[in-house]
């Protein structure tokens, strides 16, 4: 009997933890597709980059020279990247049912293409782009941007 008691609080205790860790990082997308060099700086550590991973609010996306990546998020926002680019999802808000929607991401260096996905359909000022240049406020359906 004894193990069984002390069993319980541990699963229950690892249960919590991984929900707490769970609703504090939500999935925002994944990367759909990918070629060469692709990798993800999360959390002070990189991944490399590989079809389905998860992507999660912070991530910075690289690529390679010889790397492209394309990107699909849960409001269905679909983002090409071509070489030699880095790119972040700084902030990343979809819950429609309660009029949440938000979509903040920054270029750092290439060229990315957006199709926008329905956070720019339910609330096209809540949507932007943002380089060292310049902030970019979506109001369409397809923006490319090159930051060199």
């Amino acid at each position: 009997m004894k193990p069984t008691i002390t069993v319980i609080p541990v699963a229950v205790l690892l249960m919590a933890v991984s929900l707490a860790h769970g609703a504090a990082t939500n999935q925002i997308g994944i990367v759909k597709t990918m070629v060469g060099e692709v990798v993800i700086a999360r959390s002070g550590g990189t991944i490399r980059a590989a079809p389905n991973l998860k992507l999660y609010e912070g991530d910075i996306v690289r690529t390679g020279a010889n790397g492209k990546a394309g990107l699909i998020l849960e409001d269905d926002t679909v983002i090409s990247l071509g070489t030699n680019g880095r790119f972040a999802i700084e902030s990343f808000r979809f819950e429609p049912s309660e009029k949440k929607l938000s979509l903040v991401a920054r270029i750092f260096q290439g060229t990315v293409s957006f199709i926008c996905g329905q956070i720019a359909k339910l609330a096209p000022n809540r949507v932007h782009i943002k380089t060292p240049y310049a902030t970019v406020g979506v109001r369409g359906t397809h923006v490319l941007v090159r930051v060199d």
